[in-house]
Parts: structure tokens; sequence; C-alpha cells
């Protein structure tokens, strides 16, 4: 397949910080992290052979490329004694654990999901640049979807694998609200980006 070289040059980048982090979790025995690089590598090669149908913006790979760093850094780095994803950036409540890095990456990343989502139906729409009140509820709907596939995930492993920093009920839900949060970013950006294109 031929792909541009700015697309090569992702490809090659997120291998590389895929064999990194590997060697890290297979170092560190985190057997949890092991099963979610099996998952990106899935999502990666599906991404990059989808690239000829889909055509991804260069600005869409490269969002990608950063949720699936934080996404493992956020698993695999400690910092004071405990993985990232535990690490509270603002506390904002008393009463719950937020914002932790766990959520900021959920919002990004589900950001970044429901921009793909616009991507895949663009070719379907007769108006792709008007970003409408019904079209940003399917893709808020598809982004929020992608979210509990990715929740699904998480409760494979926690069930598969013994010692998960998955979390419970609250998390699962703080991590829902951070994935529509996130589609509902998206839906802003999509309508700044096409504001003078209607």
């Amino acid at each position: 397949m031929n792909l541009p070289k700015q697309v090569q040059l992702l490809l090659g980048l997120n291998i590389l910080s895929l064999i990194i982090f590997t060697m890290i979790a297979l170092t560190s025995g985190n057997i949890e992290f092991i099963f979610y690089i099996a998952v990106m590598l899935f999502f990666l090669s599906a991404l990059f052979f989808s690239y000829k149908y889909v055509q991804y913006p260069n600005y869409l790979l490269w969002f990608l490329s950063l949720w699936g760093l934080l996404h493992m850094a956020g698993g695999l780095l400690i910092i004071r004694g405990s993985v990232l994803y535990n690490l509270m950036l603002i506390s904002l409540s008393e009463t719950y654990s937020v914002l932790k890095y766990d959520q900021f990456v959920h919002i990004f990343g589900f950001f970044t999901a429901t921009l793909v989502m616009y991507v895949i139906l663009r070719p379907l729409l007769k108006k792709p640049k008007h970003i409408g009140w019904a079209l940003s509820i399917i893709l808020v709907a598809a982004g929020s979807g992608a979210g509990a596939w990715n929740e699904i995930i998480e409760f494979i492993a926690s069930e598969a694998i013994e010692g998960t920093n998955v979390g419970g009920y609250l998390n699962t839900s703080l991590d829902t609200i951070s994935n529509l949060l996130g589609g509902l970013l998206a839906i802003a950006f999509l309508k700044y980006i096409c504001r003078d294109k209607k």
C-alpha cells in the first residue's frame, strides 16, 4: 500500500512507541497492558489498512497517535508511587476524583473517536460541512458508543487479569461522562473548522 510520507512517519512512530511500551509492560510484569497493547495493534492495523478507503486527515492521525501514547503512558508510567492514570490533575470536587489524568485521556480520546466517526460518515452526507443538530446527535452517540466498547474491553481485562487498575462502578460512570464531554467538544471543533464551508 502506498501511504503518504507523513502517514508512513506516523505509522513508524506508533510501532516504535508500542515496542517501547511493550518492553516496559514485560519488564514490569504488567499483563493488563500487554492485553491493551494487543487491542491497540488491532486498531492500528485497521486504521492503516482502511486509510486508502477513508483518507483520514493528517490532524486526526496525529490525534489518534497522541491518544495511544497517552493511554500507554497512563497505565505504564509510575508517578508518586502509582500509575499515571491515577494522578489528580486538577481537584474539581471534594466528593469525586475529578479531574484525574484518566478522565483527561477519556475526554481527549473520545473527542478523537467522535471525529473519526465524522470522517467515516462524511462521504455519506449530502452536506458534510454542515454540522447541524441531527448530525451532532448521531456523532455524539457514535462517539459514546465507541466509549461503551472501551468500557467493555476494560471489563474483560478486569475479569481476566488480576490486579488491574480499571476501577469500579464510579470509575466507569466518570469515564462515560468524560467520553460524552469529549464527543461534545468534538462537535464544537467540527463546527469551528466547518464554519466558513457550509
